[in-house]
């Protein structure tokens, strides 16, 4: 967060956008899916785009709309049988067999066990496993890892993303997934486009607002992390900075 922008705390969650609309909105002419996952990661993508580069059904960019359309959800869709499935226009058998692969892999990863997933024990860990997709990023990103009570990762939520010049922290989508994880602690990272990890004292107050909005949902914020690139990032908690 550059210190000339101008950080607003806002308690409301946008109503939902009709997803014929929002894959409109996300998805530039110019700028299919593969390439916004390129450029920042498979977060800040939305579900139909997500369908799409599983499926890869460029040539029929309508069809995760009809599978989302049909069943509403992906917990829905994932108990959909194959002979329903099938019944889907631009459904074939290699969709399917990704689809289903892709829906296996999510379930194998909920049920394996905690000691195989990442565990933080110092800012250097957190910093190493955000890095690879937030360093160099053209536009602000705000991320938030969720972690049990051993520390271990079971999760990773994009929060923001947008030009440097506007900064919109929702505090409640901030702790949202970790509430819905019953999650114990956060750990809060954000990037800056100019590649300086420098905090700025917008990121101090902001951190001081999410160290005291934690501390009302007893979740414990443990660190707020600053990405540049090149391999720099900053700990504002090591810094003594907003905790």
């Amino acid at each position: 967060m550059p210190s000339q922008t101008h950080t607003q705390l806002s308690y409301l969650i946008p109503a939902p956008e009709d997803g014929v609309v929002r894959l409109l909105r996300e998805t530039p002419a110019n700028e299919q899916a593969l390439a916004r996952l390129e450029r920042g990661g498979p977060s800040v993508l939305s579900v139909a785009e997500l369908l799409q580069i599983l499926l890869d059904s460029r040539s029929d960019p309508l069809l995760p709309l009809r599978l989302l359309n049909h069943w509403g959800n992906l917990s829905e869709l994932a108990h959909a049988s194959p002979s329903d499935l099938m019944t889907i226009e631009g459904m074939s058998r290699i969709r399917l067999a990704r689809l289903r692969a892709g829906v296996e892999l999510g379930r194998r990863m909920l049920t394996e066990p905690f000691q195989n997933r990442p565990i933080i024990r110092s800012p250097a860990d957190a910093a190493e496993l955000l890095m690879p997709e937030m360093a160099g990023l053209e536009q602000e990103q705000m991320r938030v890892l969720l972690l049990n009570t051993k520390n271990h990762v079971v999760g990773m939520s994009l929060i923001y993303q947008g030009s440097v010049h506007t900064t919109v922290i929702r505090v409640s989508e901030l702790f949202r997934d970790a509430i819905r994880q019953n999650c114990s602690a956060i750990i809060v990272a954000h990037s800056h486009p100019s590649g300086d990890p420098s905090p700025s004292p917008d990121d101090v107050s902001s951190t001081m607002e999410i160290v005291k909005s934690g501390k009302l949902l007893d979740i414990t914020v443990m660190d707020h992390l600053v990405i540049g690139n090149a391999g720099r990032w900053i700990s504002l908690k090591e810094r003594g900075l907003g905790f």
